[in-house]
């Protein structure tokens, strides 16, 4: 049985907390190839001078070449958080919806998929400003608490039931598992950033029960805030960069 898309880490974030759990020595190889891989067929790393290499072989070259972590980023339209540039990197992590820095090498790594396998596609990648993760808890749950009285006065129980019985019961949250190293707040922050981008797309799923443009876009403009607070809360929960001292 599959679990929901929306309560399972993407690609991204399991490489940043397994792959700096591997770095630092708090996992070993076999545990970190599992937990990225996760459900998917095989992982790869595509670097454009060196050819392809299996996962391991491909983060065994950056752990050489200086990696002290992977951080994650969920790039989205005008909010590329996460992101630090060059340019070439930025686009080709917002095309794909997120990327992994590699801090110390002046690298990032970009998930192209195809099927059940990802390949790890290799880009220079540039410092970046990244969300506290004080910063990114505060601006969740505020974005929570105003899109649930927007949606409310939408009557979104009338018009998907379901998110209204998500925003409700927001104490079920993604059951995560992290290596040991993740600090317990960033593990919560995760399940949290998905629960909230989990809400939101589900509700921008279907726009059919809107009778008129003007209500359409109401329901975006309550839905906008709540994913990108999402996004970022994920980011910060993922970059071992701001993460609280053990």
């Amino acid at each position: 049985m599959h679990a929901d898309p929306s309560e399972t880490l993407p690609a991204a974030a399991r490489l940043a907390w397994w792959g700096t759990a591997w770095l630092r020595g708090a996992v070993v190889t076999d545990l970190l190839v599992d937990a990225v891989i996760g459900d998917d067929a095989t992982h790869t790393v595509a670097d454009p001078f060196q050819g392809t290499d299996t996962l391991v072989g491909g983060l065994a070259r950056l752990r050489a070449e200086g990696a002290r972590s992977f951080g994650a980023a969920f790039p989205a339209e005008g909010d590329p958080v996460g992101l630090g540039g060059p340019a070439s990197f930025n686009a080709a992590a917002l095309e794909e919806g997120s990327a992994v820095v590699v801090e110390g090498t002046g690298l990032g790594l970009v998930p192209q998929r195809t099927g059940a396998a990802v390949a790890w596609a290799l880009h220079p990648a540039q410092r970046r400003q990244l969300p506290d993760v004080g910063e990114a808890d505060r601006g969740l749950r505020a974005a929570l608490l105003e899109s649930a009285s927007a949606l409310a006065a939408l009557d979104v129980a009338r018009w998907n039931p379901e998110v209204a019985d998500r925003l409700m019961n927001l104490r079920h949250r993604p059951a995560l598992t992290a290596p040991a190293g993740v600090p317990d707040r960033c593990v919560d922050l995760a399940a949290r950033g998905l629960q909230a981008t989990g809400i939101a797309a589900l509700a921008l799923e279907d726009d059919g029960g809107a009778v008129t443009a003007h209500e359409m876009t109401a329901r975006r403009e309550a839905l906008v805030p709540l994913e990108r607070a999402g996004r970022r809360a994920l980011v910060a929960a993922c970059s071992p960069e701001v993460w609280p001292p053990a």
